[in-house]
Formats: C-alpha cells, sequence, structure tokens
C-alpha cells in the first residue's frame, strides 16, 4: 500500500506545483498587459508601474479572465484608443505564453 500512497503524494505535489506555476503566469501576465496596455495609454515610469498594478489587482474581481479583459478593454475604451477586443484577447493569449516561459526559464 506504501507505494500507492507515494503514487499519490506525487500526483498531489505535482498538481500543486502546476497551479502555482499558473497563478505566477497568470499575474506575470497581467502584469505584462498592464504595461502594453500602459503604453497604449501614453502613461510612462511609474504610472504605467501603477497601471500594471491595478491590472494585476483587477484579477482578483472573480474567477477566469473577463475582469482583466474588462478593465484593459474599458480603459482603452474610454481613453479613445480604438482597439478590438480581437486584439486584446489575442495579446492576452500571447502574453500569458510569453509569462509561461519566462517563469519556466527562471525554474
Amino acid at each position: 500500500m506504501g507505494g500507492m500512497d507515494d503514487r499519490e503524494k506525487g500526483f498531489e505535489g505535482r498538481f500543486a506545483h502546476d497551479q502555482e506555476l499558473d497563478f505566477k503566469a497568470t499575474v506575470r501576465r497581467n502584469k505584462l498587459l498592464g504595461l502594453w496596455a500602459a503604453e497604449l495609454l501614453d502613461k510612462t515610469g511609474d504610472d504605467a508601474d501603477a497601471y500594471a498594478k491595478e491590472v494585476v489587482k483587477s484579477d482578483f474581481e472573480e474567477a477566469g479572465h473577463e475582469d482583466v479583459y474588462r478593465k484593459v478593454k474599458g480603459d482603452l475604451d474610454a481613453a479613445g484608443v480604438e482597439i478590438s477586443e480581437h486584439v486584446v484577447r489575442t495579446k492576452m493569449d500571447q502574453l500569458l505564453a510569453e509569462a509561461r516561459q519566462q517563469i519556466m526559464a527562471e525554474g
């Protein structure tokens, strides 16, 4: 029975590790997305960093990625930046892949 317990613990450990990596990648993606949007909003330096933090915080409003999308798209729309839903969602996907690569490279 010890072998089954060890195997189960191994699976649980791997699941927890994967969940942690997904969380870190999502947070990193949101920061990168915030910096990307900040550039479109003509924010630089501390203003860009502060905006990126707002985007990261927006992800804690509800499960999933819609809260982040609404935050960024809403801010861009409010500022008169013409950008399609498709472009924002595609950028979110690209930046998530980039964030995962960064996290994995960091070890």
